[in-house]
Parts: structure tokens; C-alpha cells; sequence
């Protein structure tokens, strides 16, 4: 945002400790509309208590001639509070208003480049409305606290800053908690994932954010483990539309977050780590550093909590469509290359652990090859396996092939009891450097870290250390057992992609989640996808999942429906599940499209659809579109879309007996194909 240095800063200073108790109003009340004039904030300051409402408004056209219209609110957020609970007092009441520190419209268009996400070049406008803050606790440290309010078309963002005087003595403040809510009506429902208990799972692994979601259930309903629940998180409120809260811009400067179990009236608020994360190590607050007047309040990322974020509307296109988690932040480093996509074979997902050894890694790297992609992932193992001399001899091969390895790591340094090697690289800096400078030395395009420990601000500093260190050595990172990535596409330009979700590894533990593939699939466009990548590590095309023919579990989907998960599960870093079986048993036509297949985006529309039930997108690459759809319901789908403007001219569609079939396009006299979309299928037009 613009740097500009504030008018008669030091005056607002010097009042704020002038100004009596008697001259301060006690209701005050602020409003912000979009750039559009379609979304709105209120603000309001009364009794002490700072909060906020929220929603869209419409146009009521008048039948009178010439008669201006009517423009109808239509609230999607109900009263909420603001405040922060902090170690230097309570700054969620006795509040007084101090004044605002933006014009009367403060209005800014974000210009960015996207390197690796669902959108290229990102233009989006804002007003922004400041406010300060203070109470009697915080006078007597001579203390103001900051809101910040960003209102975007469809998007509503703020973030709060503690903000220091002249003589004040309080340099040095814990965030223990946040009074940030969330009221929503309480008819509406929610597609929501609960937060797990700290220290349970496989090898005590958990909170990794990969729990079951509730689909379209009540929002009174109680967490699974009576922890809340973890972003983002989609709400329906009937026919008003829907809205989806987040947040994003959490660095090491802060702790991950999430939403509290609601209260019977609707009230969700911010929630902070468990004591019980990172093995108990570390705070659940956050240590924050001071603002003075000698650093302009424009300047978004110094010294500002992470923000929340809201996005609502009538329909699914602005949630699905939103760039919220990226207009507010900006990149904290330059990238040391051009990271570009990668297409990576991934020997694990099908053939396991038994698959990490020298000889197979060899027949991945081959497939990469033969496909044409970019990378090969090596798994977890490799260390006891294979060895460092052997992976130097894979790095070689690779080379010589013209596919970069991607390298496996597990980040534990004691939060958990998971074995798999290499460990005990990533937690220490030093030795982290050292791996660096190895992996650069091989060829290494990236690596995936596995096994964090919760959302503390600890955890939150190791994420941030490992991607500033890799950058050094060109080297991108991928998240695996781990928190949802906020804001990190455009924060750390060497990220790539986190796993934040219950993947595909499951299909093959589990018949159960093999027979729930599809609702997953059309749920998270809606909700985990639309805010961060997602490293799903889709596109099975194996019947049975397993590396000997005829046995494992059964996929129940259809070939076309396992091409378009790989449009519609948006990362840069796609690991996909195919096989060296794959060019041997599939169609040509289906191994053609994965060949060409790309992982960034220039531009994604919404087209259709409804969480856990179906979806159509369209996603643009290089001026080429790709239209994928995805059928979760147990009748076929009929579908009719305009395809003019879109330049796709081949359809891939499975059958009803699950068979991928390929055939040229042709729409009618107005530009639309009407195909049909059978159960647990799929279809890519391109």
C-alpha cells in the first residue's frame, strides 16, 4: 500500500493524553462502501465496546419513470466485536475514540503480480477507513490502538496495531487473545472443519488440519473435539448468498488462528493455539513489536496483526473467484530465481514406502521424462534407503534427464514421534543451511516438509525460516502435514503449496474415503482452495490402488473426473498420482492431456456449482482455457455452457459405465454445449 506520511501525526499523539474523558463521544459510528458501492462495513463505538456489521446491498429499481433508484442493505454479518486482550490491558472495552487517521474516502488500487496462484495479474481497488483507539489502561502506558479497515468489492479485511507515545515506557506487548467475532444469523449452515486435540493422531502429528468437514449443518453445531474450527470456513444463509471468513498475513510475527464453536446466537470468534501444540513448547499469544509516529499507519505489513477476512455475496462466484488473502499483503523478499510451476511423478501415493529406494525412484524419474514434466518427487525414507551418495546419483540421473528432483524432509525437531527420515534437518538454522547448500549443489528444484506442530507463533517462525532460507538457494517449498498457508504465495515468492487438508493418501488407506472422493473434490473449490494452493496430490487413474495389479482399494470415479481434479485443485506444485503403469493402460488421449496439463493460472471463473455436490470452473493458462466439471450427486448431471469466448475445442467426459471418452467440441448457433456429467464423474473441455 502507498507509504505517505500522515498530517499532524505528532499533534494525534499529543492529544490523545490532552483530551479528557468529557470530550470524548461516547457512540460513534463509521461507514464504508466498496468501489462498487455493493459492499458495505458499518463501524460503531458505543458504551465502551468497539464492533461491526457487515453485508451486500441491492439496487431496487423504482417503477416511477425516472425515478432514482433504491439501494437495499442486506446483512450477512450481525453485530460482531472487535479488540485485542493483550498484557498491557484490555483493549476490547472502556474504549474511547480518538479520531480517524484516513481522509474522509481513502481509496487505493492494488497492483501485483501472483507468481504461482489461481490468477496472474491482480488489479483490485479499496477504500480503507483507520481508526484510533484508546482506554484508561492503556493511556496510563500512553498506548493507542489502530483498526484498520479494508473494503473491497466482495471483500471486507482488518487488522488491528498498538501504537506507542512520546515517554512511553511499554515497548514490549503479548497478544494473549483476540475479542474479534464473527455473528451470523443463526438459521444459516456451515461447511466448516473442526480443530483436532493437540498431540493425538499417527504419532502424534496433530492439529495438521486434516479432519473431517461438516457439510451444510447448522452453525450452533459443536466441534467434533470442542475446539472450534479451522479456516476458512463457508457459511450459507439461505437465499441472502454466502460468506467466507479466513485470514491471512500471519508470519512469524504472529500465531495461526481459528474460529471458536459458535455461541447459540451466532457468534464465532477468533481463537488461538492450544497449549498442548508444538509439544507444549512455546506460547499460545504472540509477541509484537510497537508502531511510533515515525512510521506511516499506510504502511500495511510493519507492525499489524494478521488480518481477518470476509467474503460474501449473493452467489459462489465471488468466494470462489476472491484474491483477498493476497490484496493485503505484500512480498517480505525478493526471489533468488524464477520459480516457475512444477509437474512432479510421486512414487508414494501408490506404491509406498517400500517405493523408496534407488531402483524405483529411477522409473519415476523416467516417467517424469517420458511425460514431459518438470519434477520427481522423492519421498520420506530416502535417508535410511538410499543414502546421501545415492541420492547425489539420482540428482545426476535426474539431470541427465532433464527432470528436477524435489526432496522429502520431515521438520521434526521434537514435537512429534513421527520416524520417517531425513529429520532433524529443518528445525536447527545452521544444519539448515547446510542441507541448503546441498540440495542447490544437486540440481534440487524443491522440498516438502512434513509433520509441523500446530498453529503457535514458534511454529508459525519456523515455517518463515525454512522458506527465507531455501529462497537463498533457489529452492521452493512445500508444506505437508501442516497449517493452511495465509497470504504466503505473495509473501515468500519461493512458496509453492501446502497439503492444510485430508489428501489423497487417504484413498489409499481408506475403501471409505475411496467411496467419498468425489464429494471432497466438489467441496474444496468452495472453501480450502479458495483462499491458498492446495497440495492434494491428485489424479489417480489406477482402478485399485495399489502397486501389484488387482489389489488395494477401488476408485470409484471416473478417468475424466480424475483429469479434471487437476484443473479444478488449484497448486503450482501439482504431485500427481500417476504410475509407470499409466502410460501402458490408459487411453492416449487421457496421458495427452496430462502431458500438457499446466499448475498456474492466469485467470479462474466460476461457472457453476454447490459445495459437496458439483462444480464447473474455468481456468486460463498462456490464452489457453480449460473447463473442468465434477459430479459428487448420484444422478448425471446435465449441463449447458456457453463456450463462446473460451476457444476449447476438444471434450474429455467419462461414460456412464465410467469410461473416459474423447471427442472434437461443437456448439450451437449461440455458442453452447449441452453435455452430461454422470455420477462420481467427470469432464475437461480444452
Amino acid at each position: 500500500m502507498v507509504n505517505r506520511k500522515l498530517q499532524n501525526w505528532k499533534w494525534v499523539l499529543l492529544s490523545l493524553f490532552l483530551l479528557s474523558p468529557s470530550c470524548m463521544k461516547a457512540q460513534e459510528a463509521f461507514r464504508v462502501l466498496s468501489p462498487d458501492g455493493l459492499t458495505y462495513l458499518n463501524v460503531k463505538l458505543e458504551n465502551g465496546r468497539l464492533s461491526y456489521s457487515a453485508g451486500y446491498r441491492t439496487v431496487q429499481k423504482s417503477k416511477k419513470k425516472g425515478a432514482v433508484p433504491d439501494t437495499l442493505d442486506v446483512p450477512m454479518l450481525l453485530d460482531s466485536p472487535l479488540g485485542l486482550y493483550t498484557s498491557a490491558g484490555d483493549l476490547s472495552k472502556d474504549l474511547e475514540y480518538v479520531r480517524q487517521e484516513t481522509p474522509e474516502r481513502y481509496s487505493h488500487t492494488n497492483e501485483y503480480v501472483l507468481r504461482q496462484g489461481k490468477q496472474s495479474k491482480v488489479s483490485s481497488e479499496e477504500n480503507a477507513l483507520m481508526l484510533l483507539f484508546t482506554n484508561p489502561e492503556a493511556k496510563a502506558k500512553k498506548l493507542v490502538m489502530m483498526v484498520g479497515f479494508r473494503v473491497f468489492n466482495n471483500n471486507i479485511a482488518y487488522s488491528y496495531r498498538i501504537m506507542q507515545g512520546s515517554g512511553s515506557q511499554t515497548c514490549a506487548i503479548v497478544v494473549t487473545g483476540e475479542a474479534s467475532g464473527f455473528r451470523l444469523p443463526t438459521d444459516a449452515t456451515a461447511f466448516i472443519c473442526p480443530q483436532s486435540d493437540p498431540m493425538v493422531g499417527w504419532m502424534q502429528t496433530k492439529p495438521s488440519y486434516e479432519e473431517g468437514y461438516i457439510w451444510d449443518e447448522p452453525i450452533t453445531k459443536r466441534s467434533g473435539y470442542g475446539h472450534g474450527w479451522t479456516f476458512p470456513c463457508l457459511f450459507h444463509e439461505g437465499d441472502k448468498g454466502w460468506v467466507l471468513i479466513s485470514e491471512t498475513g500471519v508470519s512469524g510475527n504472529y500465531c495461526g488462528s481459528h474460529l471458536s464453536d459458535a455461541t447459540s446466537d451466532g457468534l464465532f470468534t477468533i481463537a488461538f493455539p492450544m497449549e498442548g501444540e508444538n509439544n507444549g513448547f512455546g506460547s499460545t499469544g504472540a509477541q509484537i513489536g510497537l508502531a511510533d509516529c515515525n512510521i506511516s499507519p499506510y504502511d500495511w505489513m510493519t507492525q499489524w496483526t494478521p488480518y481477518r477476512t470476509i467474503t460474501l455475496g449473493p452467489t459462489l462466484k465471488p468466494i470462489v473467484e476472491t484474491t483477498i488473502a493476497w490484496d493485503v499483503v505484500q512480498q517480505l523478499y525478493e526471489p533468488s530465481t524464477d520459480y516457475k510451476g512444477s509437474r512432479n511423478t510421486w512414487s508414494w501415493i501408490i506404491w509406498q514406502d517400500a517405493s523408496i529406494n534407488y531402483d524405483d525412484q529411477v522409473k519415476f524419474i523416467d516417467l517424469a521424462a517420458n511425460l514431459g514434466w518438470e519434477g520427481c518427487l522423492i519421498d520420506g525414507g530416502w535417508y535410511e534407503n538410499i543414502g546421501r551418495k545415492g541420492m547425489e546419483k539420482l540428482f545426476a540421473y535426474c539431470k541427465q534427464k532433464g527432470v528436477r528432483p524435489w526432496v522429502w524432509y520431515n521438520s521434526n525437531g521434537g514435537w512429534n514421534d513421527a520416524p520417517q527420515s531425513a529429520r532433524q534437518c529443518m528445525h536447527n538454522p545452521i544444519v539448515r543451511k547446510q542441507e541448503m547448500k546441498w540440495l542447490r549443489d544437486g540440481g534440487v528444484a524443491g522440498i516438502k516438509v512434513d509433520f509441523f506442530g500446530g498453529d503457535k507463533q514458534e511454529t508459525m517462525r519456523l515455517y518463515e525460516a525454512i522458506l527465507s532460507d531455501a529462497n537463498d538457494y533457489g529452492i521452493q517449498v512445500i508444506f505437508h502435514g501442516c497449517t493452511l498457508p495465509r497470504g504466503w504465495e505473495r509473501m515468500y515468492p519461493n512458496y509453492c503449496s501446502s497439503e492444510a487438508v485430508l489428501a489423497s493418501e487417504n484413498l489409499y488407506f481408506s475403501q471409505g474415503f475411496c467411496d467419498m472422493e468425489a464429494r471432497h473434490a466438489c467441496l474444496h473449490p468452495f472453501v480450502r482452495n479458495t483462499t491458498a494452493s492446495m497440495e492434494y496430490g491428485g489424479t489417480v487413474l489406477q482402478k485399485r490402488l495399489h502397486k501389484e495389479p488387482g489389489k488395494g482399494n477401488t476408485r470409484r470415479t471416473g478417468d475424466a473426473f480424475e483429469l479434471a481434479t487437476a484443473i479444478v485443485f488449484q497448486s503450482s506444485g501439482q504431485n500427481f498420482a500417476l504410475t509407470p503403469r499409466n502410460l501402458i493402460e490408459q487411453p492416449q488421449f487421457e496421458i495427452d492431456f496430462m502431458k500438457q496439463v499446466p499448475t498456474t493460472w492466469d485467470e479462474t471463473r466460476f461457472i457453476n456449482g454447490y459445495p459437496g455436490k458439483f462444480v464447473v470452473l474455468a481456468r486460463q493458462h498462456a490464452g489457453q482455457w480449460y473447463i473442468a466439471a465434477l459430479n459428487a450427486q448420484e444422478e448425471p448431471l446435465q449441463l449447458t455452457l456457453d463456450i463462446s469466448g473460451y476457444n476449447v475445442k476438444t471434450l474429455i467426459t467419462d461414460d456412464a459405465a465410467k469410461d473416459a471418452v474423447s471427442q472434437p467440441l461443437k456448439a450451437d448457433k449461440k455458442g453452447n454445449v449441452t453435455l452430461t456429467v454422470q455420477p462420481a464423474g467427470g469432464a475437461v473441455l480444452f
